[in-house]
């Protein structure tokens, strides 16, 4: 696989809790080198950042995260607030909770609000796989389906287990034609973002793919 086409599908992403402007604008800058899909930054950060780039790479964030036990409408202004600020993507983390109480309409409802709330832009939900079974994995497979979203996604990379290569092919399995699959958490080189990309993945979020290819060059 040639490595513009790895990079194509990587959303560049630093979501550390420290995170400086320096920092976000040296991703952007590689971002926009490289072709990434995309560059995943905290919230704060959404408006700064669309109006560095001037629309040649595209902004994504995270709403309720890494937790994802904020209240339906919380997450609703949060999308809402990062697609007004410039955001094109919104990844969002479900209420884990509600998938062990089998909550499954009101989890489907969350999805369809925060999906209307984004306004057209995309949708990606993160379903935290390192503490779900496969069943509960396949349920919301299922729910992710009937949202309307427009991607499933493995982690958020703070939950203690990042994207497996088992998770991503019982997603490919499970999932309506029209979701995507985003992989993300603990990729750590080419070899395993070309893994995850022939098992279904259509994007990568990871910080780890542009620093492989950076230090490649040198």
């Amino acid at each position: 696989m040639e490595l513009k086409e790895i990079l194509n599908k990587c959303d560049h992403t630093l979501l550390g809790q420290t995170a400086t402007w320096n920092e976000i604008k040296a991703i952007c800058d590689d971002g926009m080198k490289y072709n990434c899909a995309s560059v995943c930054i905290p919230a704060s950060y959404v408006k700064q950042a669309a109006e560095y780039v001037e629309g040649k790479l595209a902004i994504c964030t995270v709403i309720g995260f890494p937790n994802g036990y904020d209240t339906t409408a919380a997450k609703c202004f949060m999308a809402t607030d990062a697609v007004n600020n410039g955001a094109e993507e919104v990844d969002m983390v479900i209420n884990i909770g509600w998938v062990k109480d089998q909550k499954w309409d009101e989890l489907l409802a969350e999805i369809q609000a925060i999906k209307a709330a984004c306004n057209g832009k995309l949708l990606k939900v993160i379903i935290e796989c390192c503490f779900l079974t496969d069943e509960e994995k396949i349920k919301m497979c299922e729910i992710v389906t009937a949202s309307g979203a427009d991607y499933i996604k493995t982690s958020t990379g703070f939950g203690g287990g990042g994207a497996t290569r088992e998770d991503v092919a019982l997603f490919a399995k499970h999932i309506g034609p029209h979701v995507k699959i985003k992989a993300a958490g603990g990729i750590a080189d080419l070899k395993d973002a070309e893994d995850f990309i022939n098992l279904g993945a259509s994007r990568l979020g990871t910080s780890r793919i542009v620093k492989a290819v950076k230090a490649m060059e040198k």
